[in-house]
């Protein structure tokens, strides 16, 4: 394996948690350990993303946002990572699709807030995605009706586990969605009140 890749074997299950993490705050430490204990995942990786070049307000730069994350996210079974720059993928599916081919036998799943469920359609290949890694759909404050009344949630609903939120062992096309305690911490907010030094531009 390349250097700086985290080390996973055959027959392991890694949930993935994309995003700029900008900054990382307990919301993202919630839904990762909650994660790790209802889903059968022996780890989660953070895949701190690059800046997107078509949007104004760029992120801190990414040694920061890394060592932010590092700093709230202290568990044994979670790698902080910055695999998305090391590869060169910025479109999810793209990432999806080069961590499977670099880690045979491992399987990923897809970890993400129910606010992104809602908007998960504008998603470059989002079906794609969701044919190629199980799905685990994390409450978020005020997305749960949207989340479940979204785009993806209804083309593929006949996919989603009833009631089961372990998806060890479940081949895709699967998705479910978790109920859990909420925590209404935010980047933005952070961002906003000053805690939390801004990006170039917007």
């Amino acid at each position: 394996m390349r250097q700086g890749f985290p080390v996973a074997t055959k027959g392991m299950v890694i949930g993935l948690l994309g995003g700029s993490f900008d900054p990382a705050h307990e919301g993202h430490v919630l839904i990762t350990r909650e994660a790790l204990k209802r889903m059968g995942l022996d780890q989660v990786w953070w895949l701190v993303t690059p800046g997107n070049p078509l949007k104004a307000r760029q992120p801190a730069p990414m040694a920061d946002r890394l060592a932010r994350a590092r700093a709230v996210m202290q568990h044994p079974r979670v790698r902080i990572t910055a695999l998305e720059e090391s590869l060169g993928t910025r479109a999810t599916a793209d990432t999806i699709d080069r961590l499977k081919a670099l880690y045979p036998g491992v399987t990923f799943v897809w970890l993400m807030g129910a606010d992104n469920l809602v908007q998960f359609h504008k998603w470059g290949r989002w079906r794609d995605i969701l044919r190629s890694v199980a799905v685990g759909v994390l409450a978020r404050p005020g997305s749960g009706v949207a989340a479940r009344q979204s785009v993806a949630a209804r083309a593929f609903r006949v996919h989603q586990v009833d009631r089961g939120e372990n998806l060890r062992g479940r081949k895709p096309p699967v998705w479910s969605f978790v109920n859990l305690p909420m925590s209404d911490a935010s980047s933005s907010a952070i961002r906003a009140s000053g805690g939390w030094k801004s990006g170039r531009g917007g």
